[in-house]
């Protein structure tokens, strides 16, 4: 009986022995041995940090609720102005000077006429936001009819939240994968390494700029006016049309010269064809001779 236990207890201190040697020759970092001793994580670490992220969604989700709630709503307005006014070049002036006083630009200005009408005309504005309505009332002040009003806007705070944290999620990969790379002791870990960093910076760089972009249309709305003059256009005199002795020597030389090349054509036809003319005056000649010799005979056989 006491020889079967002995061998029950040898047979189970191989099975720790053989179970301690697999664990300890699974501890290596997730891309590849680290050195010893250093500060890299383990594969028992990673494996926490894998079950840690079953709940990252669900964690993300209540962080970015949390934030949606803290965060200031932020939206993109646009107006759209068409306005009539008296004197165009008056009033652009006044609304490009009205824009600069409230610390907007002019992305864009567009003058035309039609024909010899009245002058019209757009402009693209940028107002800081918190100054969007005011600068919309000063605006409209300047028409002596307003022909259309339309403003918009654009609630961006989720997407802009959202942002936010996928930046912070990135930002934490790029931390990681920077220490992975101080601990790697390969090149082929170090490659993967650079290559998955790579990846990540660039897309922190595209987060970084969607982020950016989002805040410079939250903070300066856009204005578009279109601006049409209601002047009457009264056509000016013009001294050409009245210089009556510059014009009647016009006239007078450009009959003489019809003239001259009437006269220059018939010359040049006659001389050009004279022995045609000759030929032909010749045979009219001898054939008026046979007919008055024709009919002198008849006289003469009548008496």
């Amino acid at each position: 009986m006491k020889l079967w236990r002995s061998f029950y207890l040898f047979i189970l201190i191989i099975l720790l022995l053989s179970g301690c040697s697999t664990n300890s020759g699974e501890e290596k970092s997730e891309y590849g041995n680290m050195s010893p001793g250093s500060d890299a994580l383990t594969s028992q670490d990673i494996a926490m940090q894998e079950k840690g992220e079953e709940t990252a969604d669900s964690v993300e989700e209540e962080t970015n609720d949390k934030s949606l709630a803290a965060t200031e709503r932020m939206v993109i307005y646009h107006a759209e102005l068409n306005l009539r006014v008296q004197d165009f070049n008056k009033a652009q002036a006044s609304i490009e000077e009205k824009a600069k006083k409230y610390g907007g630009y002019i992305v864009d200005s567009n003058v035309y006429r039609e024909g010899k009408g009245q002058l019209e005309g757009t402009l693209t504005l940028r107002i800081p936001e918190g100054k969007f309505e005011a600068f919309l009332k000063d605006a409209e002040g300047e028409a002596d009819e307003v022909l259309l009003r339309h403003v918009s806007g654009q609630d961006v705070t989720e997407e802009y939240v959202d942002l936010e944290s996928r930046l912070r999620s990135k930002k934490t990969v790029e931390e990681r994968l920077l220490e992975f790379m101080k601990n790697a002791q390969k090149t082929e870990d170090l490659l993967k390494i650079s290559a998955d960093l790579s990846k990540v910076q660039e897309e922190i760089e595209q987060l970084t700029g969607k982020i950016k972009y989002y805040q410079n249309q939250t903070a300066f709305s856009t204005v578009s006016i279109a601006l049409y003059e209601n002047k009457i256009v009264i056509p000016e005199f013009k001294k050409e049309d009245l210089n009556t002795w510059e014009r009647t020597k016009k006239q007078f030389a450009e009959s003489l010269n019809l003239l001259l090349t009437a006269f220059s054509g018939m010359t040049v036809f006659i001389f050009g064809n004279l022995p045609i003319i000759l030929l032909i005056v010749l045979v009219g000649i001898g054939v008026y001779l046979l007919v008055k010799k024709h009919r002198r005979k008849g006289n003469h056989r009548k008496e």
